[in-house]
């Protein structure tokens, strides 16, 4: 099955659908084009990016609510804390790593943005 999302003017990922492998081919080649044309066919001429469920191409599979870049040719989900950046394969990064948990252990944390840290969760 291929993977399509539907673009808005902000660049924002507003729907993903999946149609079957067949609608692809051009001379038993699969080609993105003949997949946004069928996209096009069913919801009108809109922007059409394929996207693949496995990340196998533009880094992360497109999900609603997720940005596209066109420039690089990635999708990417909204940035989560402003202190987070983007890391080459477009995942976001805080600014200090998650604390190692040793096996066996059922600790949690969630990123404080004001104090730069993680914070234990206590129930």
């Amino acid at each position: 099955m291929a993977h399509f999302a539907e673009i808005d003017e902000n660049n924002t990922v507003t729907r993903v659908i999946v149609i079957n492998n067949t609608e692809l081919l051009d001379n038993e080649q699969e080609s993105e084009i003949k997949g946004i044309d069928f996209c096009e066919s069913l919801y009108g001429h809109r922007n059409w990016v394929q996207t693949s469920f496995n990340g196998s191409i533009r880094y992360n599979y497109a999900g609603v609510g997720d940005i596209w870049d066109a420039e690089n040719d990635a999708f990417y989900a909204p940035q989560p804390f402003e202190s987070w950046s983007l890391d080459e394969k477009f995942i976001w990064q805080p600014p200090v790593a998650y604390p190692e948990i040793e096996e066996g252990s059922t600790d949690v944390y969630t990123w404080n943005e004001e104090t730069q840290t993680w914070d234990l969760v206590t129930e």
